[in-house]
């Protein structure tokens, strides 16, 4: 039987359901309505479109090393509210994205969401989010996930208040213990509470710090007119290694350091020569959960007195 764009666009609007999820329905049920809608909600399309429009940016961030230490995934998986991230079946889904981002080829979010799903490979992960959120009652959305590798050596992670942040830490080493492995951690928890965008001043684009210098040598000149070309220039460069060393994670002052002075830097190669090591942080990944995403504003007053009529 023919699918027409008026069968597809009557099944939409009975369910919901996204277009071409409409038309693979009723290809599959020879153009049969009522099974056409069956299917959808076996799958749980039907549901998943109609909350598809609401801002999930709650959920968790997991982490997942591998037995070595070699390799480590991060996935943030976003829920509309914290009640459902607190959820044991939101968080058992959680862990199995985790496990599928851990082996997954795909490039990205978008090749993911389109593989096989590990524990039934007859659905996509695409389908098995759509189940998901048929069940857990929310939207839901698997926004972004990160592969770490390290051979010569061993990745780091760190959770943070219960999963709202997930970081991992590139460490290429010659010697690995646990003073190494404490040291990692204590980074990793470093990027978690200070927010570093770069790991060193190395990949600072030089285009960023050309257009920092042009704002700031103006900035010096509004402030002291009457300054030379010398003084406005030491102003400028010690404004931008003032804001490097906020940027840059190797080059932050070290949360625990006792006098206060000690930057992640200085710390690795104290540990690293107390272990007579060569050690190396290559990278870091940091996921804060709902980074970036604009959040609804709920204004409960006025909901209740919209609903009493007022």
């Amino acid at each position: 039987m023919a699918i027409t764009a008026g069968m597809v666009k009557e099944l939409r609007e009975t369910t919901g359901a996204g277009m071409m999820d409409c038309k693979k329905a009723l290809t599959a049920t020879e153009g049969d309505m009522d099974k056409a809608v069956e299917f959808l909600r076996e799958k749980g399309l039907a549901t998943a479109q109609k909350k598809a429009g609401r801002i999930a940016a709650e959920g968790l961030c997991k982490v997942l090393v591998s037995d070595d230490d070699k390799k480590a995934v991060v996935v943030e998986v976003n829920a509309e509210t914290d009640f459902v991230a607190k959820n044991e079946k939101f968080q058992a889904y959680v862990a199995e994205v985790a496990a599928q981002a851990m082996v997954t080829d795909a490039a990205d979010i978008e090749a993911f969401m389109e593989e096989p799903w590990k524990a039934d490979t007859t659905k996509t992960v695409k389908e098995e989010l759509a189940g998901q959120i048929a069940v857990i009652g929310e939207n839901m959305n698997i926004r972004r996930f990160k592969q770490v590798t390290e051979e010569n050596g061993f990745v780091a992670s760190y959770t943070h208040m219960g999963g709202k942040i997930g970081v991992l830490v590139d460490v290429e080493t010659d010697v690995v213990n646990d003073d190494i492995k404490e040291m990692a951690k204590n980074v990793a928890m470093q990027a978690a509470a200070l927010k570093p965008v770069y790991t060193c001043r190395d990949e600072v684009d030089q285009e960023y710090i050309e257009k920092e210098k042009e704002i700031l040598t103006v900035q010096a000149k509004n402030e002291k007119p009457d300054a030379n070309d010398k003084i406005i220039s030491g102003m400028v460069m010690g404004r931008i290694n003032k804001e490097l060393k906020e940027i840059c994670l190797l080059d932050q002052i070290y949360v625990k350091a006792e006098d206060g002075k000690q930057n992640v830097k200085a710390y690795v190669d104290s540990v690293a020569k107390a272990n007579n090591a060569k050690i190396t942080i290559k990278s870091f990944v940091r996921f804060e959960t709902g980074e970036g995403i604009e959040k609804k504003q709920e204004d409960f007053a006025a909901e209740v007195a919209k609903q009493m009529g007022n």
